[in-house]
């Protein structure tokens, strides 16, 4: 079994967890089937209220 000479020190250890932190995340956009705007994957439009052609929720106009 491999064991570590010597102790991993802070700094190395940030260095190699804080990798993903430098990297830009680009999210695609989806478009609403009730109004045609742009909406985050998986949620509901902030716009209408619908969520996969049903009306989850109901807004005031």
């Amino acid at each position: 079994m491999a064991v570590p000479k010597k102790k991993t020190s802070k700094k190395r250890q940030r260095d190699r967890r804080s990798q993903a932190h430098g990297k830009a995340v680009v999210r695609e956009s989806a478009v609403c089937s009730n109004c045609s705007a742009k909406v985050m994957p998986h949620r509901i439009c902030p716009t209408c209220g619908y969520y996969k052609g049903r009306k989850i929720i109901a807004k005031l106009v």
